[in-house]
């Protein structure tokens, strides 16, 4: 199965940020941090041309603590400054303007040398659709400046939104890339709901997720759906259909004649999966 979605806007919006770079000073890269390098986009480095960057690990809340500081470390050792954040609580801004000042104080302290008045930040903020850069700028702004919604391709075009004196943002819709080298690569967007409804193949993704918890997550399984035994060989994949039907069964998604609609269960699996629901779920760690 290969997922791939590269609306035309997409191209367009990555035209766009190259020629608005000359405007910018430094780069807020946000990444979901349940799939930190699924989530990045592998043109982004190409694209920002070494711009000054820190990096958001957005929904840290919905992600597995020790994984995530896992990424943290990942980040660093990569000279990237990694941030956990949650765009939908607490006041983010006191934590990554401050962090943004520190990357350009080199720049902020030669201009008050020379006796020039440091402007307010131009800071891009960039990322793939839905991982929550909306509702990010509208934390950050104060206010409610930019569209939200629970789907990806929400914003369609750039904007310049004030915060205060000391940040202006440049918004820009989420962009994919044309093609998933990495088959797990897309499995992981669409399980998050990086990728539109419509192009999933439900049941296909919701294997991925049963399979990779299973592995990683068995305690979480049972805790929620009550599977105390799991297969031993997950590598057969009708042992972890077995799973998902075990699941269907047990919240009545049948059809006639007692069968299992695998179809109604696995859509039920990754709205759960998305909402929090079965915990505190990273669906990859670093690579060693």
């Amino acid at each position: 199965m290969t997922i791939q979605w590269f609306p035309g806007h997409m191209t367009k919006a990555r035209r766009q940020i190259q020629e608005k770079l000359k405007l910018i000073d430094v780069v807020i890269e946000l990444l979901d941090a349940r799939i930190p390098l699924s989530s990045r986009n592998p043109m982004i480095d190409e694209i920002l041309q070494g711009k000054p960057r820190i990096v958001l690990l957005n929904k840290n809340d919905l992600s597995d603590l020790t994984v995530t500081t896992a990424w943290v470390k990942y980040f660093k050792d990569r000279g990237l400054e990694a941030v956990p954040i949650n765009s939908t609580a607490g006041h983010p801004a006191k934590e990554i303007v401050p962090r943004c000042k520190q990357l350009l104080d080199d720049k902020i302290q030669t201009q008050i040398r020379k006796g020039i008045n440091p402007r307010a930040m131009r800071a891009l903020i960039v990322g793939i659709p839905n991982v929550g850069k909306s509702t990010l700028i509208n934390h950050l702004a104060g206010r409610k400046v930019a569209l939200t919604g629970d789907r990806p391709g929400v914003t369609k075009g750039q904007q310049w939104i004030k915060m205060g004196t000391e940040m202006e943002l440049l918004d820009t819709p989420g962009i994919l890339w044309p093609k998933f080298e990495d088959e797990k690569v897309g499995l992981r967007l669409a399980a998050t709901g990086a990728i539109k409804e419509t192009l999933l193949q439900a049941v296909d993704i919701a294997f991925f997720v049963i399979r990779y918890m299973a592995q990683h997550y068995p305690e979480a399984l049972n805790e929620r759906f009550s599977i105390v035994r799991l297969p031993e060989d997950l590598s057969d994949p009708e042992a972890v259909v077995s799973v998902m039907e075990d699941i269907g069964r047990k919240r009545g998604n049948l059809l006639s004649g007692g069968r299992v609609d695998l179809e109604k269960t696995s859509m039920m699996i990754l709205r759960e999966l998305r909402a929090g629901k079965m915990g505190r779920i990273s669906l990859e760690a670093p690579r060693s």
